[in-house]
């Protein structure tokens, strides 16, 4: 608390967590990233998807300014007598833009649990990992590991707050359970 202290933002952060009154939403860090409230920072009135209804490649461009969606992840699992296999190709791009060649879009969640992703690797890649969290956080309270539907299910109640806010992810969580699923 000696460093919120030094750079003058205790007043508004306590260890209680985030409190709207105290909070400003033009003071840096306006909203507490604990363990126990994970949550995403959305601008106070921006709304992500009428912000780029615009630009999409639509007939009311702005000044003709349109940026076209491509979309061309492959992502497949299969389930065989002896657990699943997961294949996905490995080019990153942006449009016809290809930053590399060699990108992992498979995550592992635990030994047990793997995550495809595509989409926006940034969406993906930190609601993999918080999912992983989870996981893990279900394994010590409960003394056994998640089933594939229960972790693919937290996954869905996580990112349904977030709907029509502009996150653009495609996952596929797979694995081996008890039920053999």
């Amino acid at each position: 608390m000696a460093l919120l202290d030094v750079c003058g933002i205790s007043d508004w952060v306590k260890e209680d967590g985030f409190n709207a009154e105290r909070a400003s939403v033009d003071k840096v860090n306006h909203f507490n990233f604990a363990a126990q409230t994970p949550e995403l920072a959305v601008p106070v009135g921006v709304d992500p998807a009428e912000f780029l209804r615009p630009l999409v490649d639509s007939e009311e461009g702005v000044d003709g300014v349109k940026i076209n969606l491509e979309h061309g992840t492959t992502t497949l699992a299969f389930k065989f007598q002896h657990g699943v296999m997961v294949a996905v190709d490995s080019r990153a791009s942006a449009g016809s833009y290809v930053s590399t060649q060699m990108f992992k879009k498979v995550i592992e969640i635990n030994p047990f649990l793997l995550g495809t992703m595509s989409g926006s690797a940034a969406d993906c890649v930190y609601w993999e990992r918080v999912l992983a969290k989870e996981c893990r956080i279900y394994k010590l309270r409960n003394k056994e590991r998640i089933s594939v539907s229960a972790a693919s299910k937290l996954l869905a109640n996580m990112v349904v707050n977030y709907r029509g806010m502009g996150l653009s992810m495609g996952t596929m969580i797979c694995g081996w359970d008890k039920k053999a699923s």
